[in-house]
């Protein structure tokens, strides 16, 4: 019974910043548009620069190892 006093005192201050946390929340703008930001992504970029694929035969290796073996003895 005496555990009642530490545990509903504890459970009311969680409750009480969950609360706090809604409320600052709500009215910094957080839950103002919820629909936008989850359609922006399907949006397709035009103003992103599109880069050519790189070819097979091209300079410099998959790996990433660009040394070259002139010079080596």
């Amino acid at each position: 019974m005496s555990v009642l006093y530490i545990v509903f005192p504890l459970a009311l201050l969680i409750v009480a910043i969950a609360v706090a946390a809604y409320v600052w929340a709500t009215r910094s703008g957080q839950l103002d548009d919820l629909e936008t930001p989850a359609l922006r992504m399907l949006h397709d970029d035009s103003d992103a620069p599109h880069k050519p694929p790189r070819e097979a035969g091209s300079t410099g290796s998959a790996t990433g190892d660009d040394r070259s073996s002139a010079g080596t003895d």
